[in-house]
C-alpha cells in the first residue's frame, strides 16, 4: 500500500509549481507596468547662455612681407670695379662705402680743372687791376671812355671764366667722389651684382647691388571689394563701429602666430579691375630678422566691432539656404528653432548680431537625443570634453563587490 503515494503526490506537485511560477509572473508584471508608467527621464543636452557684449570682428586676409624701403646700389662713374668693402647679406649703414671704382682718371679731371680755375682767376686779377687803373684816367681825361669801357668788360668776363671753372672743379669732384659707391640707405645688403675687375657705368647706371630695410617690414594684404563694401554698409547702419588704429596679427606659413602686433596702415583707395581686390597695408616690426620680404602671410586685422553680439560654437548652428537657425531650449525644457543672423567668425564661434536675447540658453550638443514633444534637460556645455564622475560615483564604483 506504499507504493501508490507516490503517483497521487506527482500530479499535486507539478500543479504547485505552475501556481508559484504564475504567482511570479504576476509580480513581475506588475513591476514592469510600474516603470513603464513612470516613463524615461530627459535626455539631457549641453546648452551655452546667450551672452550678448561687443565683439571685435577680426577678418583673416592673405598677404606678402615687403621691405619697407628699398635702393638699388649703380654706379653712376665709369670704370672698372677695383675692390668690393662689404660682406653679402649683412647689415650696411647709410653713406657706407659699398664699392670702390678705379678714381684714377676722375683725379686728373680735378686736376685740370683746378689748373683751368687758377688760369682763370689769374686773369680776373689782371683785368681788375687794369680796369681801377682807367677809371681815375678817365675821370681827368688821360683815357678814352672807350678804352675804360673795355677793361670794365674784360673784367666781367674774366669773373664769368671763374665761376665757369669754379663750376668744373666741383664737377669733377663729384664725379670722383661716384668713384666711391656708397649705401643710400642703412638696411641688409644682398650678393653683389659685379665682381671685381668689371666694366660698369658704360652708357648706363650699372647695377651693383641692392639694400632692404627689413625693420620694419610692410605686409600688403588683399580684401573683396563685396566684404569692404558690406562693412562700410553695417558701419554706416550702425551695426558695427569702426575700429580705426587696431592691432594686427600676423600668421606665418607653418600656422604659427608672429609675437609682434602689426599696425594697419591704410587702405588703396582704388579697386583691381582684374581681380576685384582692394589692396591694404600694414607695419610690422622686425628686430630679430625672422621675417623676410616676399614671404607669404595671412593677416587678422580688426575691422570692426560689433555691438551686443553673441559668440556661439558654430557646431550649435544649422546652415541652410534658408537661412541660419538655432535651437533654444526654454525653461519648461522645451526646444524650438530660432533664425539668427551670422556676421563672421572668430575661432571656433560665429558672431551672432541678431535673434537671441539675453540668458536664453542654445543648444550645442546632444541633437541625437531629441525626441519629438519630449521634454530635454539642458546641462552647461563642457566644450566638448568628456564629462568627469561625481566623487560618490567613483568611490562606489571602485569599492569592491561583496
Amino acid at each position: 500500500m506504499a507504493q501508490p503515494r507516490p503517483r497521487s503526490f506527482a500530479p499535486f506537485s507539478f500543479l504547485l509549481l505552475a501556481l508559484l511560477l504564475a504567482a511570479c509572473g504576476q509580480k513581475d508584471g506588475a513591476a514592469g507596468g510600474g516603470a513603464g508608467g513612470g516613463g524615461m527621464p530627459p535626455a539631457e543636452v549641453g546648452v551655452v547662455t546667450a551672452q550678448p557684449r561687443d565683439v571685435a570682428l577680426v577678418t583673416e586676409l592673405p598677404g606678402r612681407l615687403e621691405a619697407s624701403r628699398t635702393a638699388q646700389v649703380r654706379a653712376r662713374a665709369a670704370g672698372i670695379v677695383q675692390e668690393r668693402l662689404f660682406r653679402e647679406g649683412s647689415d650696411v649703414k647709410a653713406g657706407q662705402p659699398l664699392f670702390r671704382i678705379d678714381p684714377a682718371p676722375y683725379q686728373q679731371q680735378v686736376a685740370s680743372a683746378q689748373a683751368a680755375l687758377a688760369r682763370a682767376q689769374a686773369n680776373l686779377g689782371q683785368a681788375k687791376a687794369l680796369a681801377e687803373r682807367y677809371k681815375p684816367l678817365v675821370e681827368a681825361n688821360a683815357v678814352s671812355k672807350q678804352e675804360y669801357a673795355n677793361a670794365v668788360a674784360a673784367q666781367k668776363a674774366a669773373e664769368a671764366d671763374v665761376a665757369a671753372n669754379e663750376a668744373a672743379v666741383s664737377t669733377a669732384k663729384i664725379n670722383l667722389n661716384y668713384a666711391l659707391v656708397t649705401s643710400p640707405i642703412s638696411g641688409r645688403i644682398g650678393r653683389a651684382l659685379v665682381t671685381e675687375g668689371a666694366l660698369v657705368g658704360q652708357g648706363e647706371a650699372t647695377p651693383l647691388a641692392l639694400v632692404q630695410q627689413i625693420n620694419p617690414l610692410y605686409v600688403n594684404v588683399t580684401q573683396s571689394s563685396t566684404d569692404i563694401l558690406n562693412l562700410r554698409r553695417a558701419m554706416a547702419s550702425g551695426q558695427v563701429k569702426s575700429s580705426q588704429g587696431a592691432a594686427a596679427r600676423v600668421v606665418l606659413e607653418d600656422g604659427s602666430e608672429y609675437p609682434q602686433p602689426a599696425k594697419l596702415l591704410f587702405a588703396d583707395l582704388s579697386v583691381d579691375p582684374t581681380s576685384g581686390q582692394v589692396t591694404l597695408r600694414a607695419e610690422v616690426p622686425n628686430p630679430q630678422g625672422l621675417l623676410l620680404p616676399g614671404m607669404y602671410v595671412r593677416v587678422q586685422v580688426q575691422q570692426a566691432t560689433a555691438s551686443n553680439a553673441v559668440l556661439i560654437p558654430q557646431q550649435a548652428v544649422t546652415r541652410s539656404q534658408q537661412g541660419d537657425t538655432v535651437m533654444i531650449v526654454s525653461q519648461d525644457g522645451k526646444v524650438a528653432p530660432r533664425p539668427v543672423k551670422i556676421n563672421s567668425a572668430q575661432g571656433n564661434n560665429w558672431v551672432i548680431t541678431e535673434g537671441l536675447q539675453p540668458g536664453e540658453q542654445v543648444m550645442v550638443d546632444g541633437f541625437m537625443k531629441l525626441r519629438p514633444g519630449a521634454p530635454v534637460k539642458a546641462v552647461p556645455w563642457n566644450g566638448g570634453k568628456p564629462a568627469q564622475p561625481a566623487a560618490g560615483a567613483a568611490s562606489a564604483a571602485s569599492a569592491p563587490r561583496k
